[in-house]
């Protein structure tokens, strides 16, 4: 074996060594941000699917207690889920579980207080209107009209926007504010596809207030329409 490098070997290697000289630290450092980002990752990734299943096994025990019509342990549950898994959408789930629950029993506060977390915390927006949507009939039911007409007040996913136009044409009723219940009544009509049930639902309200539902039919020809939202009432 040669105990000496020739020329050209010899200048391959000093190129070698001027290059990892000058780039050396570069991409050594590149190579552990890469590294890192991608063991984060991972380590997220991994810890995201243990909080789903462990936000899931607590929500059958959400739905266990909700079968049994026990209140306690149904709040326990959520109550473990509020804590230690608030983004999931089983918490928020067990939400809306509980205030059912809750107001099937009678228990108002209880079922106006699970509405409105799942209303603020959700993490999906659709979850949020549907709580918003329930929170005002346990209001409209209470007679706070004002807080109830300023929950379904605002944006929401274009999918919900026909149901909030009819709740608010709804609380606006109660108010005694025949014109306004009209308009949104209105809305929520033309915002509803034709041969669903819901619309025809709109169609008997708009007809109670004396407004001839084939005149909207007219105007709502043109208007895109939305199915109704299952889960919204």
């Amino acid at each position: 074996m040669a105990k000496h490098l020739d020329l050209e070997e010899q200048e391959q290697l000093d190129q070698l060594k001027h290059f990892w000289n000058t780039w050396g630290t570069l991409i050594s450092s590149v190579l552990l941000v890469v590294a890192g980002s991608l063991a984060a990752w991972q380590g997220y990734q991994y810890w995201q699917n243990r909080q789903a299943t462990q936000a899931a096994a607590l929500f059958d025990a959400v739905d266990v207690a909700a079968r049994a019509g026990d209140q306690a342990r149904l709040a326990q549950a959520f109550g473990d889920l509020k804590s230690k898994y608030a983004g999931t959408a089983q918490a928020a789930q067990a939400g809306l579980t509980l205030a059912k629950t809750a107001a099937d029993a009678g228990n108002a506060d209880a079922a106006k207080e699970a509405l409105g977390w799942v209303a603020e915390h959700a993490s999906d927006e659709g979850l949020k209107a549907i709580a918003k949507l329930r929170l005002a009939s346990v209001l409209m039911d209470q007679k706070n009209y004002d807080e109830a007409l300023k929950l379904v007040t605002g944006s929401v996913p274009a999918e919900f926007d026909a149901v909030f136009a009819d709740r608010r044409g709804d609380i606006l009723v109660l108010q005694g504010k025949r014109a306004e219940a009209v308009a949104e009544y209105t809305k929520a009509y033309k915002g509803l596809e034709e041969g669903v049930e819901y619309r025809r639902l709109v169609e008997i309200k708009l007809g109670a207030l004396g407004v001839a539902p084939q005149g909207v039919a007219v105007a709502a020809a043109t208007a895109p329409a939305t199915a109704p939202v299952e889960g919204a009432k």
